[in-house]
């Protein structure tokens, strides 16, 4: 499976504001590969922004499509109006690892259901029209055994398949390197075995 990710490092966000109805609505964008990661936007929001009302929240703690690490809270709004919203534009926008913290500062305007659900899903839309992204791929771990000589050839071959040496191991005999073969894609290394000209023994890890 091949999906997108926020281009963040630990601890970064990316953030974008609205107004609705003198409402102003900050939303915060993190890369969230694991539920700590979003806590840890959150607590930062709320440290930055104390005396906000809201602090709405939203993640998607896997790939899309997850259906355990996933979250989503009104935080005092009216049930349905900003968390729900906020997942759903994360949803639809097919990133994985994403969450998000919109902080909201009351206008003095209400804006109702309908208002609020709209506020929110925009702050958070606003924030992803801009996100920077990147790609992840997930990957299967695959051993190849092979003797010292060839070791070389098969990391140029590897670097220039772009497929990752997770792991080298080296005996008497020769090495062991664990390569990470996309799980998208049947694994076929014809093309590296001709290189060599030889079989590899291949085992999955």
């Amino acid at each position: 499976m091949r999906y997108r990710v926020p281009r963040l490092s630990t601890m970064e966000r990316h953030t974008a504001d609205i107004e609705v109805e003198k409402s102003l609505f900050l939303a915060w964008v993190c890369h969230a590969p694991d539920k700590a990661a979003f806590d840890a936007l959150l607590s930062a929001a709320k440290a930055a922004h104390p005396n906000a009302s809201h602090h709405c929240t939203a993640f998607i703690a896997g790939p899309p499509g997850e259906q355990t690490l996933i979250g989503f809270s009104d935080d005092g709004e009216p049930g349905g109006t900003a968390g729900r919203p906020m997942f759903q534009a994360l949803l639809g926008s097919r990133l994985g690892e994403v969450g998000c913290v919109v902080i909201r500062y009351f206008g003095g305007t209400k804006l109702g259901t309908g208002g609020l659900a709209r506020a929110y899903a925009q702050a958070v839309n606003a924030a992803l029209e801009t996100l920077p992204t990147r790609e992840v791929v997930e990957r299967d771990s695959y051993l190849l055994s092979i003797g010292f000589a060839q070791e070389a050839l098969v990391r140029t071959w590897c670097d220039e398949q772009h497929i990752p040496i997770l792991q080298a191991d080296y005996d008497g005999k020769g090495a062991c390197l664990t390569i990470g073969w996309p799980s998208d894609c049947a694994l076929d290394l014809t093309a590296l075995e001709n290189r060599l000209k030889m079989s590899i023994n291949i085992a999955k890890a």
